[in-house]
């Protein structure tokens, strides 16, 4: 066993580690005073933000603390620890790991290898520490820095000379700045477990050294001290591995400290024992030994707590400030645990503060950390107690966290409020429980549920009143012991003032609270009488109660969450499925009586039966035959007959008719009788229609309101049943055709039967396409469905402009839907080929219209209901979407949308969603089209500018100029970051541009002045981004070629907009070009042999580039260069220190004058240059064979005065001019050429429809 410390020395480390009150942190910004009690800071995170790779933290104004320093001592000690025998070779595999570190052995390759158990490994440390102990600490100091992915080796004179911060400050110097990357960062299963490994390293090592090593004051000393110092460097690899070993070492010391803690309550339990014997029995030679063995674990728990205390104030107080979230986690997440371990040390106010601030964090993972460790301290009764400051201090930013834009994090804070509430309800004020109330209907289905079991803990408890529990019906039924906790969910629903979500209050409690199936209960409380002692419900009671339950009857049935909860299409368990057919079979039992006698109370409440209606769709048919339920099949039949007798409302017989539609299904038993009655109700029903019919049209009278009525309710209870059922056995179509002529011709004719006629022939038609045989359909059929179809189509479209915008919108949806349907798909049959209605231009140029004319309007600033404009925009809304629908199918060509797509910026709040859907839709049809229909609407847009001010130029600073820039950007984002992907688009939008800026007739004012339209170019300014670099000079030829003789030498500021679209596409260039000579042009480039061959790769990928497009093949995808992320900060070499830096002002201010010279005159230099040596090789090669290209360089630079002002010097210029050269006039050819303007194209428009 190892020398024990004098009691002295442990005094003078007891009172060094006292002083620690704070430390001098090179990283620190900013001074924060040390606060005697807890204070919150007042946003995200308290301190500044910080852009460098240092802490939030200022320093501190105190003295650096005496460093738990490197104690030197004799290379070999003597005693039992340590002895001359030679230090003994570490077991572990020996060949490679990966490509980068080899399997030397060393501590870090067997613990990256994963093949030798941690705690052997250690073992093996441990004896050779005893056996020489400074070898063995540089190993594990050496294995330190390899975890932080540093190559740097300590040698062991570096070892034995050096300080702890030289050794650091060297390692830094020496850090691989390849890449940001480092163990524990890097992705992929090999480095996930060997983080996971690295921990508990540490933690062995600990673990197997408590016993003597840690008490040595050398390892741990030393150990402290260098991860201490790694926590302090700017590097972040640094930061975070020795961050993440100094927070598990401090867990590994907690657990010592307990250790130790249970070992001193033994050792005093039994010195007690034994003193308390008589004198007689006591050995005193074993109160001796227990003394001394307590002595002694008071002096271990002491140097612990010290230790951790050192620890905590030297790492964790800098780092949880850390400017990487990934390090600030570690500190939240060891926290937890030692607080959850060791409360009596941890769970102090002067430790909780920490927690508390950092809930403030701007990290979601931070924040989500901190939760998740204080979760667990509000479980325990017994800590929970030491909470309550803390509680009252930070229970409000827990309950704002409830809202957090991380769900995940917005989970944990609804948790930890149900947490509080347990630990004490009072805690929670009124106001905070209606903040996590609320979130019961959020779209988030977690959060959701978490909120519900908040609000189940909260408000749904089972009553501990026997009187409660006792209650009964006034016949003396006994009433359910979830009564009042269904009556509680009714008031707490209308409370909430939000009933058409009742589904999403549902989806919320649905697993966490049985009476959401509790069928019976929910019935009873409508069908039978209150006992004594309870209330009756009211309307709005019962109508809410009755929403909740078909709520409950639909979730029960299908398992399906509401619109927005969770995925559409999840496929469900087998044990969800074998629940669901479990709660369908007990609903539809349970239904089945009770259904028939609801529908008979509340049949004249529409509110009531429409809800009710939907019960039976639900339900499991086949009970009703194996039940013997025929007679509750026959009430329930005539209920909904009666129903359809008494009721208008378009929601009931909506419901009536898919209730029929379910009964009627042939398989099940029950069709037949069911069937028998549907027939008969339509009979009913369709002799009401012919007899209103004939009323409302009889000859030289005026209808009245009751003729009226009578044929409107006929007309929505037959359109209810069209939706579901085929009535074209009734003969329908003659009598809705007519109404439809009829009131085409009439200005005020009822738009209610007007409307609904119409729905009625659309729906005639669509069944008559659906009884059609795919294979071989009735000719005839075919012929009068094509008939039909036509001549409604014809009056829908003159009923387009009718005088009342139902109608009107009516007819525009009812014709996007009829064009949907015989769209160009119905000709994959063949066979069907012939009923295909294609729209000619006429049509499609009045159904974009349309949209300008009813949808993009303004709304009027008037004090209209906020009600009635919802609907309105719902209307619009709805409009816009039928139009968008025949984009998106490619009923319609393309260029159609360009009316719209240029309100997109001007009505986004309202239609943005749409239009940009739509837009992403049309591209995946046609991307080059799609282009050309944007640049159509840009310049749509701009023509509607230049009419604001006929007759002059555009004021390109208004404010209609600007909205045309503004939505040119934003179709100019829509394109991504693919440049390959998107390049034909691109260029067709250049083109577009190009010639509807300069093909314009003369200024007639001034027929040597700019074009008209010659401002557009500056819009079109902002797609040149997305073009490649060889693109942009095919554009500027293609430019120069519809450019007039003399444009460009004009700088007048009506010619501003030519000038600043060529400067756009040329600057790229000719900044590569210009920066050679910036700086320190004629030296050896910066960046050393890697820069070159990056240079030389560049090159060649240019040479393919003019390969590819000379071939015309695919778009070849071009290698982005990776950003080279910095780890480290090194010093300067002294030569660069001498020489001014490339990208200085200096130099900045030499290319700007390049820059703007070479704007204006180089591009015809380097073409007469490029000409030039075109035809000196054409010259020579017949004398000379092949001249190199540096030969021919050479003459040309001989001839131009001013090369080295405006090109390139030779080893750059050769690898690129001619070959630029001959791309540029490819990709022209390859894309500019017999590419006609968009208005001049009409090949996609199909034949006429009229």
């Amino acid at each position: 066993m190892a020398e024990r410390p004098t009691r002295r020395t442990k005094e003078l480390a007891k009172e060094n580690m006292s002083t620690l009150t704070g430390r001098i942190d090179p990283t620190l910004q900013q001074e924060v005073p040390v606060l005697p009690a807890v204070v919150e800071p007042s946003s995200e995170i308290s301190v500044p933000e910080n852009d460098d790779d240092s802490d939030f933290e200022a320093p501190k104004s105190v003295e650096p603390p005496p460093t738990r320093g490197r104690k030197r001592g004799p290379k070999k000690a003597t005693g039992d620890e340590t002895s001359a025998a030679p230090k003994r070779q570490r077991r572990g595999p020996k060949k490679k790991v990966d490509d980068k570190e080899e399997g030397d052995g060393s501590l870090y390759s067997v613990v990256l290898s994963g093949k030798v158990a941690l705690q052997s490994l250690v073992d093996d440390w441990i004896e050779a520490y005893k056996q020489d102990r400074d070898p063995a600490l540089l190993d594990l100091i050496q294995f330190f820095i390899q975890c932080s992915g540093c190559r740097g080796k300590i040698s062991p004179h570096m070892y034995e000379t050096m300080e702890h911060a030289e050794i650091i400050r060297k390692m830094t110097e020496e850090f691989d700045e390849d890449t940001g990357d480092y163990p524990l960062v890097m992705s992929g299963p090999q480095w996930k477990k060997f983080r996971s490994n690295f921990c508990e390293f540490v933690m062995t090592l600990v673990r197997q050294c408590q016993y003597s090593i840690i008490y040595d004051q050398y390892m741990m000393d030393n150990l402290i001290s260098l991860l201490t110092g790694l926590t302090d460097s700017q590097v972040r690899a640094f930061r975070h591995t020795s961050t993440l070993a100094s927070m598990k070492l401090m867990t590994a010391l907690v657990d010592v400290a307990l250790s130790l803690s249970v070992n001193l309550d033994n050792t005093q339990r039994q010195y007690e024992t034994e003193r308390q014997k008589s004198k007689s029995k006591q050995a005193s030679e074993r109160l001796d030994m227990l003394m001394s063995k307590r002595q002694e674990l008071e002096e271990n728990q002491e140097e612990i707590r010290n230790m951790l205390t050192y620890i905590f104030k030297g790492v964790f107080v800098h780092r949880y400030r850390d400017t990487q979230c990934e390090i600030r986690t570690v500190c939240m997440q060891e926290i937890g645990v030692w607080m959850k371990k060791y409360p009596n040390m941890f769970l102090d106010d002067s430790y909780l503060k920490y927690v508390g601030w950092t809930l403030y964090d701007k990290s979601g993972d931070v924040r989500l950390n901190c939760l998740k460790c204080l979760m667990p301290l509000y479980d325990t009764e017994v800590v929970a107690h030491k909470l309550e400051l803390f509680t009252n201090r930070f229970k409000d930013r827990v309950v704002e966290m409830t809202l957090d834009k991380e769900y995940e994090v917005a989970v944990h804070a609804v948790r930890l409020c149900i947490a509080v509430l347990r630990f004490n309800e009072q805690v929670l004020s009124d106001k905070d429980c209606e903040n996590v109330y609320e979130l019961v209907y959020s779209s988030h289905r977690q959060v959701a549920q978490a909120a519900g079991e908040f609000l189940n803990t909260k408000l749904f408890q089972e009553p501990e009143d026997e009187a409660v529990k006792q209650l009964r019906t006034k016949k003396g039924k006994k009433r359910s012991e979830n009564t009042p906790l269904l009556r509680d969910l009714v008031q707490f629903f209308i409370e909430s003032e939000l009933h058409e979500h009742a589904a999403y209050l549902v989806d919320s409690l649905w697993d966490i609270n049985e009476m959401m199936k509790d069928w019976e209960c929910m019935t009873d409380l409508l069908l039978e009488e209150p006992g004594r002692n309870e209330e009756i419900l009211d309307d709005r009671q019962e109508t809410s109660l009755i929403e909740i339950m078909v709520c409950c009857v639909k979730q029960a049935a299908t398992g399906e969450s509401p619109v927005g909860r969770g995925p559409t299409s999840r496929k469900l368990t087998a044990k969800e499925n074998k629940q669901i057919m479990e709660d369908k079979t007990r609903l539809t039992e349970h239904f089945i009586v009770t259904l028939p006698q609801l529908l008979a109370k509340y049949i004249t409440d529409y509110d009531k039966v429409a809800n009710l209606l939907q019960i039976p769709q639900y339900f499991d048919l086949e009970i009703y035959t194996t039940s013997r339920q025929e007679k509750n099949l026959d009430a329930l039949l005539n209920n909904i007959r009666e129903i359809l007798d008494k009721h208008t409302e378009t929601e009931v017989l909506a419901n009536c008719a898919k209730c029929f539609e379910c009964f009627c299904d042939p398989d099940y038993a029950i069709s037949r009788p069911c069937d028998v009655t549907r027939s008969t109700i339509i009979d009913n029903q369709m002799e009401k229609l012919k007899e209103a019919y004939q009323d409302y049209f009889q000859e030289g009278e005026e209808p009245d309101e009751d003729e009226e009525f009578a044929l409107g309710a006929s007309l929505k209870r037959i359109y209810a049943f069209f939706g579901c059922h085929d009535l074209a056995g009734w003969g329908l179509w003659d009598i809705c055709l007519n109404i439809v002529k009829v009131g085409g011709d009439h200005a005020q004719f009822p738009a209610t039967i007007m409307c609904k006629a119409i729905g009625c022939c659309s729906m005639d038609i669509m069944w008559h396409l659906n009884r059609l045989d795919e294979h071989n359909p009735d000719k005839e059929d075919m012929k009068l469905l094509k008939r039909h179809l036509q001549e409604f189509m014809n009056i829908c479209h003159d009923l387009m402009y009718h005088q009342q915008e139902k109608i009107s919108e009516e007819a525009y949806i009812t014709i996007c839907d009829l064009l949907l349907v015989f769209g160009k798909q119905l000709g994959s049959n063949a066979v069907m080929k012939p009923l295909v209605f294609e729209p000619d231009k006429n049509l499609q140029g009045q159904l974009s219209g349309y949209l300008s004319d009813k949808v993009f309007v303004e709304e009027e600033d008037d004090e209209t209901d906020e009600n009635v404009k919802i609907e309105e925009l719902h209307t619009r809304r709805n409009l816009l979407a039928s139009f968008c629908k025949l984009v998106v199918y490619n009923v319609v060509a393309i260029r159609t949308a360009a009316d719209m797509f240029k309100h997109y910026m001007r009505f986004y709040n309202d239609y943005g969603d749409i239009i940009k859907t739509t837009l992403s839709k049309a591209r995946e049809i046609n991307k080059k089209l799609t282009a050309k229909t944007l640049a159509c609407s840009l310049t749509q847009l701009y023509k509607d500018v230049q009419a604001t001010n006929p007759g002059y130029p555009v004021d390109r600073t208004s404010e209609g100029f600007q909205a045309v820039k503004e939505l040119a950007r934003r179709f100019s984002l829509s394109f991504g970051l693919d440049q390959v992907k998107n390049r034909e688009a691109v260029a067709a939008m250049h083109t577009e541009g190009i010639i509807f800026s300069l093909h314009t007739p003369e200024n007639p004012s001034d027929p040597h002045g700019p074009p008209p339209n010659l401002g557009f170019l500056e819009v079109l300014c902002e797609f040149t981004g997305k073009l490649m670099k060889l693109d942009k000079r095919a554009v500027v030829n293609y430019l120069d070629k519809h450019l007039k003789e003399g444009m460009l030498v004009k700088n007048s500021e009506d010619w501003q907009p030519l000038l600043l679209y060529r400067n756009s596409l040329v600057q790229g260039e000719e900044d590569d070009r210009s920066s050679v000579y910036t700086g320190k042009a004629m030296g050896r480039p910066k960046g050393g042999a890697r820069k070159r061959k990056k240079q030389a790769a560049d090159a060649e990928s240019i040479a393919s580039n003019d390969t590819w497009l000379s071939k015309g093949g695919r778009t070849p995808a071009r290698e982005m260069p990776q950003p080279m992320t910095s780890t480290a900060i090194k010093k300067r070499r002294v030569d660069e220190q001498e020489e001014s830096e490339q990208g200085s002002e200096k130099d900045f201010e030499a290319s700007s004058i390049a820059m703007s010279q070479m704007s204006q005159a180089s591009w015809l230099n380097s073409q007469r240059r490029a000409h030039e040596m075109e035809r000196r090789s054409a010259a020579n090669y017949s004398r000379m064979g092949h001249i190199p290209e540096s030969r021919m360089e050479e003459d040309l630079m001989e001839e131009s005065g001013n090369i080295d002002e405006f090109s390139s010097p030779p080893q750059v210029h050769h690898h690129s001019m001619p070959g630029r050269r001959r791309a540029a006039t490819r990709i022209e050819e390859g894309l500019f050429q017999d590419d006609p303007p968009i208005q001049e194209s009409s090949d996609e428009l199909g034949p006429g429809g009229f």
